[in-house]
């Protein structure tokens, strides 16, 4: 399918590795020019070059926390008049309720709830001018089904979703959307750090960890990387205008939910 975004500029937020990383092919193998950023520059140059060697796409880089205001003001010069948006941050660490205090949470909000908030404020307007823009926000599974041990990104993400929920309808008629994809596991380092914890809290090999968490899982298996980025492209496509303010859980069937 041509999804018609050939020539449009994306940014692409930690897009060094992982599901960002998957986001950033899947859109340059449909022609977009990209801004990636990550806060490591080693792993970020490596996979632009090798996004502009696979697709010939024109690739800028950004190394810098998205967290903080000074990453952000890097990040929104670099990217000041992409049409598409696409939020990605590392999820909080792991752990109980008695855990976290203020500074936890203030750290989860700053990186999974404000610095979204601040890139669409900052590059929603100009789509809106040109009269079209997509904007696709990454959170979690943890948003519908809530993770007892991922107490902050429960929180900071929901948080998202609802400033998502209104805002989008805002904007729909100027031609932009937003909307959010919620993944479950996924073969990612952010799945090798959950399973190094079940591995050290039982007692048991990493094969063995994964083994468990696979088994909780429909289809028997993690996502990976190409099929996140795949629906990502999608949501960001030509075809994708009348899907506005949705949250699209991608997790393999582990959340028996109706909504």
């Amino acid at each position: 399918m041509d999804l018609g975004i050939s020539g449009k500029r994306a940014l692409v937020c930690a897009s060094s590795k992982g599901l960002g990383l998957g986001c950033a092919e899947a859109l340059a193998e449909a022609g977009v020019n990209l801004v990636m950023n990550a806060r490591g520059s080693e792993a970020l140059e490596a996979s632009a070059q090798a996004i502009r060697d696979q697709y010939g796409v024109d690739v800028v880089t950004v190394a810098a926390d998205i967290s903080t205001a000074e990453g952000q003001a890097q990040v929104i010069t670099a990217a000041t008049g992409v049409d598409i948006l696409v939020n990605n941050a590392g999820g909080p660490p792991p752990g109980m309720w008695m855990d976290w205090d203020r500074d936890d949470f203030i750290a989860a909000l700053d990186a999974n709830m404000l610095a979204p908030i601040a890139l669409m404020k900052a590059l929603m307007p100009g789509m809106m001018d040109r009269g079209w823009g997509r904007v696709v926000n990454i959170t979690s599974v943890s948003v519908k089904a809530p993770v007892a041990v991922l107490g902050l990104s429960n929180s900071a993400r929901a948080g998202l979703t609802g400033y998502v929920a209104g805002t989008s309808r805002q904007i729909a008629g100027q031609g932009v959307t937003i909307n959010n994809l919620q993944p479950g596991i996924h073969a990612t380092d952010r799945a090798v750090a959950l399973d190094t914890g079940v591995s050290s809290q039982q007692g048991i090999t990493m094969e063995e960890a994964q083994a468990q968490r696979s088994a909780t899982i429909p289809v028997g298996r993690y996502g990976t990387r190409s099929e996140f980025g795949a629906t990502c492209a999608f949501l960001c496509s030509q075809h994708a205008g009348f899907i506005v303010g949705q949250n699209i859980l991608l997790d393999g069937g582990a959340s028996n939910l109706v909504m």
